[in-house]
């Protein structure tokens, strides 16, 4: 089974996704983080098969909410870099990616 590991920068990123989805609509927060999980633990199964995105970034989108998670994947470890929402500028995107926005 592959490993996920989630860095402390996607933590940050699930965090504000959280926040702004619980603005909305209370408990909506809760449901956002529950599917974007759900999500992060298919790279048990299913890391590494995903199209590759700006250099070795591996792109997966959520099922439900307009995010993807980015990560890099060797060795049998996915690592989760970035969460974010599709809905922002791509090039804010790739900056974020790599930690340059």
């Amino acid at each position: 089974m592959i490993t996920v590991q989630i860095s402390d920068d996607a933590i940050e990123d699930l965090n504000e996704g959280f926040l702004f989805y619980e603005a909305q609509e209370f408990g909506l927060g809760d449901y956002f983080l529950s599917n974007l999980r759900g999500d992060i633990e298919g790279l048990k199964v299913m890391g590494g098969i995903h199209q590759v995105l700006h250099d070795d970034y591996h792109r997966v989108l959520s099922r439900v909410f307009p995010y993807a998670i980015y990560y890099t994947f060797s060795d049998e470890i996915a690592i989760v870099w970035a969460i974010v929402d599709c809905r922002k500028n791509p090039s804010w995107i790739e900056a974020h990616i790599k930690g340059t926005e």
